[in-house]
């Protein structure tokens, strides 16, 4: 006789609902023609992760989470995109729209092939990550499964991508899946450690602020493309 299945309570079902949205957000990046969109997406996927922190803080009782929530929802949603818009605003060529730059063509390979290896690539960390026999912390154990998924599929959009934007977009949008997989089964880290984290990825916007100014003063263009002639 099987025994019945017990339905997920409203906390981990929450949680892995927003866990797959973060993939999802992550998924749509591919599909964007315009980078003031993966921005948009990217703004998304980091309010899913402030959302995530507060309902672990109030589910498991950890008051430095909204803190960080409130931290990372000020850095990531709100000062890290005006930065990358005003970056591209600065970039675009005369009269289009700010972001407004077509990065359509600039993938490796056709959008069709780039989502079947991206679904490829996300299953075998969900797979690979629920073998591993981490017990979860604070959060649903399918949570940190999606959260691998999140980190390989965002490789893939910055080898894919042969733009310059997109690739930093996609190791931005890579430290939202180490930020997911962190509150899986490290949520209770000293305040200040996981500060100071956000600010290190601050800096590295700084650093690709400057060598996307730097790149598109000297090629005139943000594709990568020509690069590859520096190979010896």
């Amino acid at each position: 006789m099987m025994l019945p299945v017990q339905a997920p309570g409203v906390f981990t079902g929450g949680a892995n609902v927003i866990a797959v949205l973060i993939l999802l957000a992550e998924f749509g990046m591919f599909r964007q023609a315009l980078l003031r969109d993966q921005v948009r997406l990217y703004m998304a996927q980091s309010a899913l992760i402030s959302v995530l922190a507060v309902i672990v803080a109030a589910a498991r009782h950890i008051p430095d989470l909204y803190v960080l929530a409130a931290v990372s929802a000020a850095l990531k949603v709100v000062t890290i995109p005006l930065l990358l818009r005003r970056l591209l605003k600065e970039t675009d060529p005369a009269g289009a729209p700010a972001g407004g730059a077509d990065i359509a063509g600039s993938g490796g390979l056709g959008l069709a092939s780039t989502i079947l290896l991206a679904i490829v690539v996300a299953a075998f960390g969900f797979f690979s990550a629920s073998r591993l026999g981490i017990r979860a912390v604070a959060a649903p154990i399918t949570a940190l499964s999606v959260s691998v998924s999140v980190v390989l599929v965002a490789f893939v959009l910055m080898i894919h991508r042969r733009d310059v934007a997109s690739q930093a977009i996609g190791l931005f949008s890579l430290e939202n899946g180490i930020s997911l997989a962190a509150l899986v089964v490290a949520a209770s880290l000293p305040l200040i450690l996981e500060v100071a984290l956000l600010f290190d990825l601050l800096l590295a916007v700084v650093v690709f602020g400057l060598l996307i100014r730097q790149h598109h003063g000297r090629a005139r263009s943000m594709s990568t493309a020509d690069l590859t002639r520096l190979r010896g």
